[in-house]
């Protein structure tokens, strides 16, 4: 799966935006924290839910299931808005 190009990243004062362009069916701006950040980057490339995961878990240190479960919910928010391929 890969984020749509009529999606764009943007970051500010450490949130992460999400911003719709005019060729997305969706039209508004996500925001969310560095971990929801981190995997729009890692989704600009084609990867799939378990890579995006193990990416995250080698750079950083959280309880078992933190950063499964937020990948996960990042991920089926974007199906829902139409934001991945795949």
């Amino acid at each position: 799966m890969k984020l749509k190009k009529e999606f764009v990243i943007h970051e500010a004062d450490g949130r992460f935006l999400l911003v719709a362009t005019g060729k997305a069916k969706f039209s508004g701006i996500v925001e969310g924290n560095e971990m929801f950040g981190k995997t729009l980057k890692l989704m600009q490339k084609d990867m799939t839910e378990a890579e995006i995961v193990k990416r995250i878990r080698d750079e950083y240190e959280a309880p078992d299931g933190v950063v499964e479960a937020d990948v996960h919910r990042a991920v089926t928010e974007l199906r829902n808005i139409g934001a991945i391929d795949g």
